[in-house]
């Protein structure tokens, strides 16, 4: 019985010292050669966009540069966003009023990845595909 008692402090979380909460913010995706990506939020005030490789990709594909793009992540420093993982699903853009999922396909080998490059199969350059984020792969 004394055990039991225990138990329910194993599972409370524990928050780790400087960790942000989780955002979403949205703006105008700002590609200006030589520097990092960043987003110019509606007030006109950029924000520096960091992320892992694949994420870093996407940011620096010029398909999207000036895209209404919103991303989800946390914010490291005043004016400094660090996106979440590419798998997560966390980069968006808008087009026609409508948020669609940045996704990249293959239409030779029906492949999507997430990030811009070569098909692994056939090695062509994956095309951009903005998706809503539940539809379907279209069948071969």
């Amino acid at each position: 019985m004394k055990r039991r008692a225990f138990l329910p402090l194993i599972f409370i979380p524990v928050a780790k010292g400087g960790e942000s909460e989780k955002a979403t913010i949205r703006g105008k995706l700002d590609q200006t050669a030589g520097n990092l990506p960043k987003l110019i939020d509606s007030s006109g005030k950029p924000i520096q966009l960091t992320g892992d490789e694949p994420t870093r990709g996407v940011l620096g594909d010029p398909r999207l540069k000036d895209a209404d793009f919103e991303v989800s992540g946390h914010f490291t420093a005043p004016g400094s966003f660090e996106i979440d993982p590419i798998h997560t699903r966390s980069l968006f853009a808008y087009r026609d009023g409508k948020r669609l999922m940045v996704t990249y396909w293959c239409a030779i080998c029906y492949i999507r990845t997430y990030t811009p490059g070569s098909c692994w199969c056939c090695q062509e350059w994956t095309d951009l595909d903005l998706r809503p984020p539940d539809a379907p792969d279209p069948k071969p």
